[in-house]
């Protein structure tokens, strides 16, 4: 098992990606090459940059991205906002996936501030 594997911040990023990529097929398919697979690349980027940082030398690199993944997660808050917003998103997924990147963004923040430990912000 990859050292990212074992990390839980890493294993939900990972069920978030997968969520997400399944959420847009309510979604019209002329965003299938627009908002589709913007908020698709940013479900998948956020547990990609963990894999990524966590593979790294040291805690100072493994912070910057964590940095990426922290926009990444805020980018897919957005491009799932829109979509509620113009009702293309049922409230029964919606909601799910909601609660997992809510989950997911307090929980990224933690592991950010832990891997940031004493050095300056």
């Amino acid at each position: 098992m990859a050292n990212y594997e074992r990390l839980e911040m890493w294993q939900h990023a990972d069920r978030l990606a997968h969520a997400v990529h399944d959420l847009p097929a309510s979604w019209p398919l002329e965003e299938k090459y627009g908002l589709i697979s913007q908020a698709r690349r940013a479900g998948f980027s956020v547990a990609a940059n963990i894999c990524e940082g966590s593979s790294r030398k040291g805690r100072k690199e493994f912070r910057h991205f964590l940095d990426i993944s922290m926009g990444s997660l805020s980018e897919l808050t957005y491009a799932l906002q829109f979509a509620r917003k113009r009702g293309w998103a049922a409230q029964g997924p919606w909601a799910a996936i909601e609660e997992l990147r809510r989950e997911r963004s307090i929980t990224l923040w933690f592991l950010y501030k832990a891997v940031r430990g004493s050095e300056p912000a």
